[in-house]
């Protein structure tokens, strides 16, 4: 049985969430959650995307928050390799 906050946001990231960026080429990463706030990174098609911030809002945040009550927002963070070109190296 999951039991822990973050393990029941990131089921629901894994079943209801990524399957549906991913077809349209992006993706999302659970960062972290910090007093009912959850950090994602959005990538892909979704990185820069001109309409991430309304995903961001209307479909991750909304889904979150509808099946796991204690989400209050879902904010994005900025993977600074991605901006600057730098490569993961492990």
């Amino acid at each position: 049985m999951i039991t822990t906050l973050f393990e029941r946001v990131k089921e629901v990231i894994e079943k209801e969430i990524r399957p549906f960026l991913v077809f349209e080429g992006g993706n999302i990463e659970l960062v972290g959650i910090e007093n009912g706030v959850v950090n994602v990174r959005l990538k892909g098609a979704c990185a820069g995307c001109p309409m991430s911030q309304y995903t961001l809002v209307n479909f991750v945040e909304a889904t979150l928050k509808e099946r796991v009550p204690e989400v209050k927002e879902v904010v994005a963070v900025e993977d600074i390799r991605a901006k600057w070109g730098a490569k993961k190296i492990c």
